[in-house]
């Protein structure tokens, strides 16, 4: 096997398959194989994925929703960030 460091994981398929599908298929592995920080627990780990947009933190056990591939989407990154921002106590108004 030829060399491997401008493919990295995707070298283990080697001339098969076409460039650009290895070059999209290594960009899918590497995100999904990363670290991220947990939103319930906070711990930053690799998460298990259970199905199609369900991830499992193996830290705390909690279950929650993400992307098919990556646990966080764009869109969820955004509403994260708009619902830390916009935190108030729910339940009685103070009106």
């Amino acid at each position: 096997m030829g060399k491997t460091s401008v493919i990295g994981v995707a070298g283990r398929f080697g001339a098969r398959y076409g460039s650009s599908l290895r070059k999209k298929w290594k960009e899918v592995a590497e995100r999904r194989y990363s670290e991220y920080v947990c939103p319930l627990c906070g711990t930053k780990t690799m998460f298990k994925k259970l199905s199609v947009g369900l991830w499992k933190c193996p830290k705390c056990g909690r279950v929650f929703a993400g992307g098919a591939y990556q646990p966080y989407t764009e869109v969820g990154k955004v509403i994260v960030v708009s619902e830390v921002k916009t935190a108030e106590p729910r339940g009685r108004s103070s009106s």
